[in-house]
């Protein structure tokens, strides 16, 4: 970093340690910390986030594909890692070897997996309660156990837990808080179906952390907690019942200063133009770090606490900001993402300005990027 500061995350896992300590706090009952550490944990770093959960206590994980999963594994040797999304069933006896929990997105995968394992692959059972992505769908709670049965009698597959996904849980309206609990509801039926059959499940999930923060019910063994683990909002900026801090901050350094005159153009395709003498800042970030091209004369960064517009198109490695005003000089750090005197930009407010979540912003900063952990 001495030698080749240009633009780096800082994570700061003591944030991340808190953000786990309050959520935790909020749940009741035997509702255990699912972390999702998907995509890199959110472009947090998962072997640096993984380590420091498991010091914590948290023995269950959640990821998106086999390669993650293994990833993963390769960090703890003991965690219960799960999942989230389809793997082919030609990778069973991996599923088996790595001991990954897999997700069952219909009853066709189920059985194809059963065919291609040597022994029982561990899985949970996915129902499509409202999402619309993957996962059993049915009319009606006894056809929905009807399948799910099936599938736990399939000669190669443990069946051990049944999930779904929130669709509008950060949503506070009624219409919407309604189609959550149909869906909550939904999914406990059916676990209730399946264990008056004789069929009990050791787990039976439903909340994400919107779900958790908005609609929490100890009925769910486990709680997903993804976006608000990393200090973000589901829905930016609808509050929370509880205080979390963002864990990642983003910073750059300026390369360049000057001084243009009325009439002279910044950037790509001519579309600022300056309205009278400014001072021009260039910052060593572009959209190849993940700082998107569509801040371009929209976002702003902080330098020593003041807000400094983007002017001109966002390049690849290379952004320009208006510092008129300020003693700004190459060399000087500005923010991002993150809190520079009694201002902060967070990444749901940068998100908010050019219609994304935050999610996306975190999870698209660029692997070139490196992550300063403290």
């Amino acid at each position: 970093m001495k030698n080749h500061k240009r633009a780096w995350a800082g994570i700061n896992l003591s944030g991340l340690e808190k953000n786990i300590n309050t959520i935790k706090n909020s749940l009741s009952g035997t509702t255990e910390i699912m972390a999702v550490v998907k995509a890199d944990a959110y472009g947090h770093g998962e072997t640096e986030v993984v380590n420091k959960l498991c010091s914590m206590g948290i023995k269950y994980f959640a990821v998106s594909s086999l390669d993650e999963a293994i990833n993963v594994r390769n960090i703890t040797s003991d965690g219960e890692i799960l999942i989230l999304g389809y793997t082919p069933p030609e990778y069973a006896d991996e599923l088996i070897k790595y001991n990954i929990i897999q997700c069952i997105v219909s009853e066709e995968h189920a059985a194809e997996l059963s065919r291609n394992a040597v022994s029982p692959v561990r899985c949970h059972i996915k129902l499509d309660t409202g999402m619309g992505r993957i996962g059993l769908k049915f009319r009606t709670v006894s056809e929905c156990a009807d399948c799910a049965q099936r599938i736990t009698e399939l000669e190669n597959i443990s069946a051990e837990g049944l999930f779904t996904h929130f669709a509008v849980a950060d949503c506070d309206d009624d219409e919407n808080i309604r189609y959550t609990e149909n869906q909550a509801d939904f999914i406990k039926s059916v676990y209730n179906e399946l264990a008056g059959r004789g069929i009990k499940l050791r787990h039976v999930h439903f909340l994400n952390s919107a779900g958790a923060g908005y609609h929490f019910d100890e009925a769910s063994t486990l709680a997903r907690i993804g976006i608000t683990m990393y200090g973000l909002y589901p829905n930016y900026p609808l509050p929370l019942p509880y205080e979390i801090c963002p864990v990642m901050e983003f910073k750059a350094v300026i390369s360049y200063v000057k001084t243009v005159e009325s009439g002279d153009c910044i950037s790509y395709g001519r579309t600022y133009t300056a309205d009278g003498e400014r001072k021009i800042a260039t910052i060593t970030v572009g959209y190849a770090d993940g700082y998107s091209r569509l801040l371009s004369s929209r976002g702003q960064v902080l330098y020593k606490g003041k807000r400094c517009s983007i002017v001109g198109r966002v390049c690849m490695d290379q952004t320009m900001i208006d510092v008129t005003g300020t003693d700004a000089a190459p060399g000087d750090t500005v923010t991002l993402i993150g809190r520079d005197g009694d201002d902060e930009i967070t990444a749901d407010e940068l998100a908010s300005w050019y219609g994304t979540i935050g999610y996306e912003v975190v999870c698209g900063i660029s692997k070139r990027v490196p992550r300063i952990y403290r």
